[in-house]
């Protein structure tokens, strides 16, 4: 299972919910700020991006496997 999240999966979850950063990170339960620095690039910890993950995919987005 792909437990990974890059900044481009994030931002696309939340188009195709038609959400906003800020809904992203109420539905995540993190600040705000959180999602900001997190779709700005910058370094995010590892159970932040659990949570992002895990709230998207509650929403109903399904995440597949990168092919290389």
């Amino acid at each position: 299972m792909l437990r990974s999240l890059t900044v481009e999966q994030s931002r696309a979850g939340r188009g195709l919910l038609n959400w906003s950063q800020n809904q992203l990170a109420d539905a995540a339960n993190i600040g705000r700020a959180t999602i900001r620095r997190f779709e700005a690039g910058r370094r995010t910890f590892p159970n932040n991006l659990a949570a992002i993950r895990d709230a998207l995919e509650d929403a109903g987005v399904e995440f597949i496997p990168e092919e290389r």
